[in-house]
């Protein structure tokens, strides 16, 4: 008997190691990814999470060259970092368009559709800028019929994101509410790489992850609860999770502000959430979205800007001069001390990108001896739709409210001396909805 009981352990060890080696043998899997992060001049991000911890490796080579093959430092995944890698392309030449691979383990993962990175070109003084362009939208919701509120999904048409891609822009730039935290996400790190995995498993997205550049500011529902402010137990949390899960090319050490340059405009990312005053706390002064830090930031950056174009990006309306919802008008202290600076310092061709509304509108800020400033709202992607029915917005410019799902575009181009700015907005299957061209203040 005893006999008996020994060699029917033995065979259970025997296969559980058995189990434990095919285990071990097998290769960890991409399952998000690759998405494309910031691109300069000599180096480029490519973003990839695998399912377990594995050994990652960006292949790549110049199309008219395709010969020569590059490869990336190797990163090790770990669970700490929810098995995500960052790895950057530092052979690349300004200008140039590589065609790239992943390799797990040592094996190339095969792709379903076109894997391409540029680098960005170079232009010296006196030089006619390259001309680009930029798609743009917020307001991203993805279905989980376990999480959701029953009833009718509030997402879909996620093939909007196939007609961003059609548009070919050299990057895209998310406004906010880009993953919609559910309750069940964000008060643990599970529940936030949760959120983000599944947000970005639909199948539309990975063909414009893939070969399009991506940039991000945050909203309240990257961050935490609806309207979240600085209060939020777990904004540390969000914050990380934020920068773990985007390639921003740099981030501010507290808060997900920063900037970056494509051609001659500049970008200034602001975070809008985690130095906020709650939007109901009136008991406080000064009430404050950016707070000092920040604002000093962004007033020293527009001052020291050379840039032919300055586009502002924040999550909630800045110019709408109704004080709604989470418009900045509800903060009108900052708000008007932001548009002071701007005007002490006569700040040129300006313009704030804003989501947030869902609605899509331009407004026009035009002041007797001062520059014009412009806030593009750009909104919803493929979340729920409304229209600002009762809302009087005097510096909405005609014939640009939109109230269904869309996208924006933003396209800058010319000789140097004759640049332009052109702004448009598609539906969901990439027809045109209207069309703006606005010239530089020189």
């Amino acid at each position: 008997m005893k006999f008996q009981v020994l060699k029917k352990r033995i065979l259970l060890c025997s296969f559980c190691f058995v189990f434990s080696l095919q285990l071990n043998a097998e290769s960890a899997n991409l399952v998000s990814g690759p998405i494309l992060g910031y691109s300069t001049l000599k180096e480029v991000l490519v973003w990839v999470q695998t399912d377990r911890k594995a050994q990652v490796i960006l292949e790549y080579s110049e199309i008219e060259n395709p010969k020569n093959r590059f490869f990336s430092e190797e990163i090790k995944t770990d669970s700490k970092t929810g098995f995500i890698a960052k790895l950057i392309a530092n052979k690349v030449h300004p200008g140039k368009k590589y065609n790239y691979n992943i390799l797990i383990d040592g094996k190339k993962i095969e792709s379903r559709h076109a894997q391409v990175f540029q680098a960005q070109s170079f232009f010296a003084a006196g030089q006619d800028p390259p001309s680009f362009s930029f798609a743009l939208g917020s307001c991203a919701y993805v279905n989980e019929t376990e999480f959701d509120v029953p009833g009718k999904p509030y997402g879909g048409e996620y093939f909007i994101y196939n007609s961003i891609l059609s548009k070919k822009p050299d990057f895209m730039l998310w406004l906010g509410d880009n993953i919609y935290l559910r309750e069940t996400d964000w008060d643990s790190r599970t529940g936030f790489f949760h959120r983000y995995k599944h947000q970005r498993g639909i199948a539309e997205l990975a063909p414009l992850f893939a070969s399009v550049h991506h940039y991000a500011i945050w909203d309240d529902h990257d961050f935490g609860p609806n309207d979240g402010d600085a209060s939020f137990w777990m904004k540390d949390t969000a914050e990380e999770m934020f920068k773990l899960h985007w390639g921003n090319l740099q981030y501010a050490k507290e808060g997900i502000y920063g900037s970056f340059t494509w051609g001659d405009s500049q970008f200034f990312l602001l975070d809008d959430r985690t130095f906020r005053t709650a939007n109901n706390n009136k008991a406080v002064g000064p009430r404050q979205i950016l707070g000092e830090k920040q604002f000093q930031w962004l007033v020293n950056s527009l001052a020291f800007s050379k840039a032919t174009f300055k586009f502002v990006a924040i999550g909630g309306q800045f110019l709408n001069p109704n004080a709604v919802f989470e418009n900045y008008a509800t903060y009108p202290e900052e708000r008007n001390k932001i548009l002071s600076a701007i005007r002490d310092l006569k700040i040129k061709n300006l313009f704030f990108l804003t989501g947030d509304r869902h609605h899509t509108e331009l407004n026009l800020l035009k002041e007797e001896g001062a520059e014009p400033i412009y806030d593009f709202t750009v909104s919803p992607l493929t979340s729920g739709y409304y229209s600002p029915i009762t809302e009087k917005n005097p510096l909405r410019v005609e014939g640009t409210l939109v109230d269904k799902r869309n996208f924006g575009m933003v396209s800058v181009s010319g000789k140097r001396s004759e640049r332009k700015l052109v702004l448009q907005i598609f539906d969901v299957n990439g027809k045109e909805v209207w069309k703006k061209e606005i010239l530089p203040v020189p």
